[in-house]
């Protein structure tokens, strides 16, 4: 919140807080004010927030430190009616055997089958296929409107949606705005500020997220191809292979994690190079810059803000003792700004800035983003490619819609002139 006088109880420095106007605007003016006033303290939304780079660096790759709820004390979550307690109930009974949410030696297990088809080598040979994607959404919007377009509708929401479903091997049919409405309402759980209709429609969605994945597997068993799910269904490690369970889950989480993600780098990326005009030039002018670029704007505005831990025992960190069973939400759109690691022009974008790479924004630790090589390529393709194609485009409104998300920030549209 705003600093303010607090009486006899003398001065409170600034904290997080998503509730402040404009915050989804510009989160990052508060996270320089938190930052370097009380970098390390227990927000208004009832978690710890840590924001220096090195804090969070270190929570980040902690083993002592876990992402399985059962070992929170007390909630995140808003207080809830009988009847969605019961819901909450059930879903705590089933667990989730994702393994963003699970802990070694359950989360190795499961990233070792995973990864054994998710190599560089399979993301790298999709470029060809990103670049026919992104040159026929291109073409197609502009043949519906030759002067303009809307980068998430246009662009970043189908691009990422259609490359993991073919990556997966889902079979066509299915609407992609119930996909998406479905993703939508489960990555709010990743909020600290969900609302009991939010939670309802998470677990609904779900439910029918997990049942529609169930069906594709028994289906692609029967089916079997040269994709993904294929591979996921037949993978082994020293004999061991993922129960149906484990298999629904971790296709959800790809899809779901392999999408929204995504969405949010093209679409802030767009949005920041429109308004830094001079650094679009030079990506203009130095089309092998892109690799670079893509990294220096994952970066300056994150499509993943925040990313939390449980302690498992004390941890005293930035002066404070916080106790076991607590929520720690590690700000990495803060750190990504951090000037001890990024400099004195850290709240600036800099597309030849030669550590960019140095973001934290795919996470760290075990739990490093695994489909990080993907983001990227799609990235590179579609931000090059706009630039390439459109080297004059410029924001159609000044009037924006930021998704309200704390964790995952990105923009619901984003209309350009081209």
């Amino acid at each position: 919140m705003a600093v303010e006088e607090a009486g006899e109880a003398g001065y409170l420095p600034p904290m997080l807080n998503p509730f402040e106007p404009g915050f989804f605007d510009d989160p990052y003016a508060q996270y320089r004010a938190v930052r370097e006033a009380d970098p390390v303290h227990l927000s208004p939304v009832g978690v710890w927030a840590i924001f220096r780079y090195d804090d969070v660096q270190r929570v980040l790759r902690d083993p002592r430190l876990s992402v399985e709820e059962r070992y929170a004390r007390e909630s995140v979550l808003p207080p809830s009616s009988p009847e969605l307690q019961a819901l909450l109930d059930r879903r705590r009974e089933r667990g989730s055997r994702a393994m963003l949410n699970l802990d070694p030696p359950d989360h190795h297990r499961l990233r070792r089958l995973v990864q054994k088809v998710f190599t560089p080598r399979v993301v790298e040979s999709l470029r060809p296929r990103v670049r026919q994607l992104v040159d026929e959404m291109l073409d197609d919007a502009v043949s519906r409107e030759p002067h303009a377009l809307d980068i998430i509708a246009d662009l970043a929401f189908p691009l990422p949606f259609v490359v993991i479903s073919e990556m997966l091997g889902m079979p066509e049919g299915r609407d992609r705005l119930e996909l998406r409405t479905w993703s939508g309402a489960l990555v709010r759980t990743f909020d600290p500020t969900i609302t009991p209709e939010e939670v309802v429609a998470a677990i609904d969605a779900g439910e029918k997220m997990g049942a529609y994945v169930s069906e594709t597997i028994d289906w692609k068993r029967d089916h079997p191809g040269d994709d993904l799910l294929t591979a996921l269904i037949a993978a082994e490690d020293a004999g061991d292979r993922l129960s149906q369970d484990e298999l629904v889950d971790q296709v959800a989480l790809l899809f779901i994690a392999g999408h929204e993600t995504t969405v949010n780098l093209v679409g802030n990326g767009t949005l920041a190079l429109l308004r830094n005009r001079a650094q679009l030039e030079i990506l203009a002018r130095e089309p092998d810059l892109v690799a670079n670029a893509v990294e220096e704007l994952l970066r300056y505005d994150s499509p993943v803000q925040m990313s939390r831990r449980i302690t498992l025992e004390e941890l005293e960190i930035g002066g404070h003792a916080i106790p076991a069973g607590r929520f720690v939400m590690t700000c990495l759109g803060s750190a990504n700004h951090d000037p001890e690691v990024f400099g004195a022009d850290a709240d600036d974008l800099d597309l030849h800035r030669t550590n960019a790479a140095q973001h934290v924004s795919f996470g760290g630790g075990v739990h490093h983003c695994l489909g990080a090589a993907l983001a990227r390529l799609e990235g590179q393709v579609a931000l090059g490619t706009l630039v390439r194609r459109f080297p004059g485009i410029e924001l159609a409104t000044d009037a924006l819609e930021w998704n309200g998300r704390i964790v995952l920030r990105g923009l619901s549209a984003l209309p350009v002139a081209v």
